[in-house]
């Protein structure tokens, strides 16, 4: 029903009885939506424009309006809420866990450990999901192809998961593939720590800024 929503955050909250939640303000309205601590993560100090991309749930007793930086997230999020015993909470956990492109990857290697890590997932849940979504997370895969064209594109780094998170922010907020990649190849040799998606993110966004601060 609502693609994705554009403006002001309001305010992010990591704890609260309903969970992990950020509020957003569109033409005077504030729209409640659930998140997790992965996507906090990306987002800039409250006050400032975002855009969210959003999915409503309806339950019969309840709805609920969950958000993600990136299409891709929200794409893959929607793919797990689709697993029988996986609610909204649980399939939140997961994706703050994982994130898309290890959700798939997990999946499509049977690594049940790695999804099972996520809070209220236990070895026979993740099973089931892996049994469950293999199919669908293939043909999400074969639409949005990674990595022959990232590889090539990358000189043959490793596509580590903080390249990958911080990758997915970058385009999510309008970068072409070509840029992000570029700008990510240019923050690799500064960061302090490669594995620091949050710092692969600032110093790409400097380096595409035209900033020449590192």
């Amino acid at each position: 029903m609502i693609n994705y929503l554009k403006g002001t955050l309001v305010s992010k909250i990591e704890d609260s009885p309903t969970g992990c939640n950020i509020t957003v303000e569109v033409n005077n309205i504030g729209y409640f939506i659930l998140t997790n601590k992965r996507v906090l993560s990306f987002l800039p100090p409250e006050g400032e424009n975002v855009t969210i991309y959003t999915v409503l749930i309806h339950r019969e007793d309840s709805m609920s309006l969950c958000g993600f930086n990136a299409r891709e997230d929200r794409d893959l999020f929607v793919i797990l809420n689709s697993v029988s015993g996986i609610g909204t909470k649980v399939a939140l956990a997961i994706m703050g866990e994982l994130g898309a492109y290890n959700l798939v990857n997990a999946v499509l290697s049977d690594n049940d450990k790695a999804i099972s890590k996520a809070k209220g997932v236990g070895t026979k849940l993740a099973r089931k999901a892996i049994i469950e979504l293999k199919d669908k997370m293939l043909n999400w895969r074969a639409k949005i192809p990674l990595e022959v064209a990232q590889r090539e594109e990358t000189e043959n780094l490793e596509l580590t998961e903080s390249w990958l998170e911080a990758e997915t922010v970058l385009l999510s907020l309008g970068y072409t593939k070509k840029e992000a990649t570029e700008g990510l190849k240019k923050a690799i040799p500064c960061a302090e720590n490669n594995e620091d998606a949050e710092e692969l993110l600032r110093k790409a966004l400097q380096w595409l800024a035209g900033q020449q601060g590192y």
